[in-house]
């Protein structure tokens, strides 16, 4: 396994799909369960978001084919969408947004809506997909990497549902503010980075 690849990708899938800011808003989505359904509603979430996150990843390309759009074009796009999230988590504007999600959902199980869509396999993490697996002088292997890397960050969202309470008792809110606004340093580096990436492609620079 390239470590020079896997390692950009499990920061960037790991900082949009933000396992620990999510962890907060399982407990709210699944406020007076027992363990047993907890644990069933992390699965299918989890489950829901890998198969969409696959498809985007397997397709996505294809479909930007389909639809005249170059992938310079779709990298530039997306790493001025990614900046922008950035932006929000540096800036505390994430957080609001997505409990507003959160209290939109009035089902009973919140598994796919507002979960698996759009708050684990929202547009972030969809475009994120398509850049990663989209990369210049990619091979198979590679693609087949990529998508190992996010079923990993998938898996690290399945567990911290599952120790979400004792995990948001650990680091308080101070806490997890911090984590966020660094985890909003590192999505800001990468989103200028896919930026310059569409701009070497386009052979602007």
């Amino acid at each position: 396994m390239d470590l020079a690849t896997a390692i950009p990708a499990f920061v960037a899938l790991f900082v949009i799909i933000d396992p620990i800011g999510l962890a907060p808003l399982f407990v709210a989505l699944t406020q007076g369960m027992t363990s047993r359904m907890r644990r069933g509603i992390a699965i299918r979430a989890c489950l829901v978001a890998l198969a969409l996150l696959t498809l985007f990843g397997v397709a996505g390309e294809t479909v930007l084919a389909f639809l005249g759009i170059s992938m310079p074009a779709f990298r530039m796009a997306g790493g001025i969408l990614l900046f922008l999230t950035a932006l929000d988590m540096l800036f505390e504007r994430r957080a609001p947004r997505r409990q507003g999600q959160a209290e939109t959902a009035h089902a009973e199980d919140p598994s796919v809506f507002p979960l698996a869509i759009p708050l684990i396999a929202g547009p972030g993490s969809i475009t994120t997909m398509i850049l990663l697996a989209g990369q210049p002088g990619g091979d198979m292997l590679q693609i087949v990497m990529i998508h190992g890397v996010m079923a990993l960050v998938l898996l690290c969202v399945f567990i911290l549902c599952l120790l979400a309470s004792p995990l948001e008792r650990l680091l308080g809110p101070v806490g997890i503010n911090v984590v966020t606004r660094i985890l909003g340093m590192l999505l800001a580096a990468l989103s200028v980075q896919f930026v310059i990436d569409g701009l070497r492609d386009l052979q602007v620079i």
